[in-house]
């Protein structure tokens, strides 16, 4: 599973994983704090803070030649440009600064970040082993606009963009262009367009109307690609390896600078970072 359906609003399962994880945290944080101790509450939130801002700040700086042809990018998280190896060094340096500064904290702070991260790590990791031995490019049919069947499976053989898109999705619409783009700038890689259950007349008004040129529009009428892949929102973007394995996901819309990190997994060592 990709991601997880909350009403109208859908949430990655990776992005899931680290609120529980920071719940629990504070939990453990609380309680280890009621027989001695201080709260160390605000210091946990201060350090994910910092650590988001470094993650955040980390992936501008890998590209900031992206971020610079559009500054107001590098205030839209939304994109989802984020370094963890960044992110975790500035939370490391906060955590063990209050470890060291503050000792009435030192006991519950130190539960509370060990509690955390085996939640985390005790279910994340075996999610992670249990999806790879089902990410496989599915034998899948679909069908284009022209009203012509596609096996999923012929487009094996080199890494593949596959993006699950609809008309009324507003992010699915504002990432159009820097697809549009990509196939373009990164012609070594297939970039495939599923619409998710909308007729071809109404697909190929609505890129008419937009005026966008995508290659390889399809259609996907009963959410095939949602069932296989585990995923409950729009837009998703998933990152295909030449072996046909599912090597990362995105929920939400993309930039040019986080559409880029993504290609690094399956386009190893032939990305600038």
């Amino acid at each position: 599973m990709q991601s997880l359906a909350l009403g109208p609003f859908a949430l990655s399962i990776d992005r899931l994983l680290i609120l529980l994880a920071i719940a629990v945290a504070l939990f453990a944080g609380w309680i280890s704090s009621r027989r001695d101790g201080r709260n160390p509450e605000a210091a946990l939130i201060t350090i994910v803070l910092i650590g988001i801002l470094g993650a955040r700040l980390g992936f501008v700086l890998r590209y900031h030649e992206d971020y610079l042809a559009d500054p107001l990018q590098i205030i839209d998280i939304r994109d989802g440009g984020f370094w963890w190896v960044s992110g975790l060094a500035c939370g490391l340096t906060v955590a063990l600064t209050y470890l060291w500064r503050q000792p009435d904290i030192r006991r519950s702070l130190g539960i509370a970040l060990a509690t955390g991260t085996l939640v985390w790590g005790s279910i994340a990791l075996p999610l992670a082993q249990l999806q790879n031995s089902t990410r496989g490019l599915p034998e899948m049919t679909l069908m284009t606009a022209a009203g012509e069947a596609v096996n999923l499976r012929d487009y094996a053989g080199q890494p593949i963009v596959l993006n699950v898109w609809a008309s009324w999705c507003p992010p699915c619409v504002r990432e159009m262009p820097v697809l549009e783009e990509a196939q373009h700038r990164y012609p070594g890689v297939q970039f495939l367009f599923a619409n998710l259950g909308e007729d071809p007349a109404t697909v190929e008004a609505f890129l008419s109307q937009l005026d966008v040129d995508l290659q390889h529009v399809l259609l996907d009428q009963h959410n095939q690609l949602g069932q296989h892949y585990g995923s409950r929102g729009l837009p998703t973007t998933l990152f295909i390896d030449a072996d046909g394995q599912l090597k990362d996901t995105h929920l939400g819309e993309l930039s040019v600078a986080s559409l880029k990190g993504r290609l690094g997994s399956i386009l190893p060592g032939q990305l600038p970072q």
